[in-house]
């Protein structure tokens, strides 16, 4: 595969082969040690982004994700300008239900839940009518052992799926998904969907709350201090354009507190879920952590989630695409 003078593709034993000849993820490195500072190889591989934007674009579309490794990207304001020489507008994390703190630019945490407790594959934020298409991840800190962030092609679970439970998915298609959460009026650190109603919003008025759900097509009933919040139906199996496949673009086992509904009210299977289960472990990849590292997921491709880690530390960052 031809990457340019800048990039090389090199192969890890955790990648798989796609039908398409492309591995998946795609994992790309300096072509060779310039013997330039770190400071100046962190401009190189920003301006080889810019240059080689629709090389890399044509890739990611390919793979569905892209892991870069053994760039100099020390610290979190060099992953900012990583993201920056993309180019992407930013998404506002505006409706979004994990807790996120900025750390600086268009850098946030990724997710503020123990990292000893594992996080179920979802993509981001398909629980709103809104969502990220592209993701950045950022390992500030390699874990000691675990914490990886496992990654799995959408498109081949909802073969899979369909395969197992055609009925099902064909239910899923007709009729898409309802969410239901509920959401207190103080951020819970213990849960991966622990964000407060305020910190949903951006707001501390009721009023406010309201309006803005209204906007995301949410319906907010109050419960005491806390917020009941009820999605419009939405899409459970979307199309991805580009590639002409269907992709299983919902979180029907988050693990959590929510409640997930077929849009005409019925329960979703548990037999269904247990296969859904199987089929992600089987058919994810997760390679471990190393400092510097970034990962670009294309979002309506992949779903991510995230292992317990088993041996701190760990530190991974994020930043959302439109």
């Amino acid at each position: 595969m031809a990457t340019g003078k800048f990039f090389r593709d090199i192969e890890l034993p955790q990648q798989k082969p796609q039908d398409n000849g492309v591995y998946f993820p795609a994992v790309l490195s300096p072509n060779h040690n310039t013997g330039s500072t770190a400071v100046e190889e962190l401009h190189d591989f920003e301006e080889a982004i810019r240059v080689q934007k629709p090389w890399l674009e044509s890739l990611l579309q390919k793979s569905g994700a892209i892991l870069f490794r053994g760039f100099p990207v020390a610290t979190p304001s060099d992953f900012n300008n990583v993201v920056e020489a993309f180019s992407y507008a930013e998404f506002p994390y505006l409706g979004g239900i994990a807790t996120r703190t900025k750390v600086v630019g268009r850098v946030y945490t990724a997710n503020e839940s123990p990292l000893h407790m594992g996080i179920p594959f979802h993509h981001e934020m398909s629980y709103a009518r809104d969502f990220p298409t592209k993701l950045f991840f950022y390992c500030d800190e390699e874990p000691g052992e675990g914490g990886e962030t496992p990654i799995v092609l959408s498109h081949i679970i909802y073969e899979k799926m369909k395969e197992r439970h055609p009925e099902f998915v064909m239910q899923l298609e007709e009729h898409g998904v309802t969410y239901t959460d509920f959401a207190s009026d103080e951020n819970d650190p213990s849960s991966f969907t622990g964000r407060s109603w305020k910190s949903i919003f951006k707001t501390n008025d009721k009023n406010v709350a309201e309006e803005r759900a209204a906007k995301l097509e949410v319906k907010v009933e109050w419960i005491g201090n806390g917020a009941k919040l009820t999605t419009a139906t939405l899409p459970a199996i979307r199309l991805d354009k580009e590639s002409s496949r269907k992709t299983w673009f919902n979180s029907l086992a988050v693990g959590s507190d929510a409640v997930v509904e077929i849009g005409n009210g019925d329960p979703v299977p548990d037999d269904a879920v247990e296969d859904y289960l199987k089929i992600l472990e089987e058919e994810c990849v997760a390679i471990p952590w190393k400092k510097g590292d970034v990962l670009l997921i294309n979002n309506l491709m992949v779903l991510h989630g995230r292992r317990p880690l088993l041996k701190p530390p760990r530190r991974v960052l994020a930043s959302l695409c439109k």
